[in-house]
């Protein structure tokens, strides 16, 4: 797995100051691949902890799925690989890796099926910041190296994420589909959203986008490198927002 550091560096003096991360569950997969992973892993009648009324953090939940992991990973990922992907998102990757935009994939989820998934779509360079899960002779291990270690409602933190590549310079857009993508959408400067995520913008008062596919976004982000390229001051830079979400918002260790 290529390994999204928790700082990146600034934008050279000709790229643009532009970062486009992306949610992998629902918005790269068009299905919850996290969940299909728990389902498979669950003996026969049992259903995923929250349809049984878990009251468990999110990464409570997690660990606990993970714990009951087969030491081999074969058939989670046979499981992963049955989500179809949107295969639209290897060209909007390399459309913009080539002009110099950061791109990285963030996930809430186990991210062992991460890299896989992306090289089926050609996109297997592209940086993850997700959930370590390693598959050993003791059995499997997860772990969360990009949480914020004074905060347990997220396994990775998304908005640490938007904040690490505002704080290099750069205007960030978020692409998502869901709850686990609110708080990355509550920071980010430009969100493109669908399904519940459309939701979620709606009673937080954010401006959206709507996209179907990652063609939308790539038509988006050509405008936005057109106008770079007419007069590189033309892309406003990062818009700082008060944090409204974390240990600093609600106090450590929620």
């Amino acid at each position: 797995m290529v390994t999204a550091t928790a700082a990146v560096p600034p934008p050279g003096p000709s790229e643009p100051p532009l970062a486009l991360l992306v949610d992998f569950d629902g918005t790269i997969a068009r299905g919850d691949v996290t969940a299909a992973v728990m389902l498979a892993s669950l003996p026969a009648g049992r259903q995923l902890p929250w349809q049984e009324g878990s009251q468990q953090s999110w990464p409570e939940m997690m660990l606990e799925a993970a714990g009951g992991f087969p030491r081999d990973p074969a058939p989670l990922l046979a499981a992963a690989a049955r989500v179809p992907l949107d295969r639209t998102f290897a060209s909007l990757a390399s459309r913009a890796a080539a002009a110099g935009v950061a791109v990285e994939v963030v996930s809430d989820g186990f991210g062992f099926f991460i890299e896989p998934a992306l090289r089926r779509l050609g996109a297997g360079w592209v940086p993850i910041a997700s959930g370590a899960t390693e598959f050993g002779p003791g059995g499997p291990r997860l772990t969360f190296p990009h949480g914020n270690p004074a905060c347990g409602v997220c396994g990775t933190c998304k908005r640490n994420r938007v904040l690490a590549h505002q704080a290099a310079g750069r205007r960030v857009a978020f692409v998502g589909d869901g709850e686990s993508d609110r708080y990355a959408a509550g920071y980010a400067d430009e969100v493109f959203a669908k399904d519940g995520l459309v939701d979620i913008c709606r009673e937080g008062g954010l401006a959206y986008r709507t996209w179907a596919t990652f063609d939308d976004v790539r038509r988006w982000l050509d405008e936005q490198l057109a106008a770079f390229g007419a007069d590189p001051a033309a892309l406003p830079g990062p818009r700082p927002r008060p944090l409204f979400c974390g240990p600093e918002a609600w106090g450590p260790d929620r």
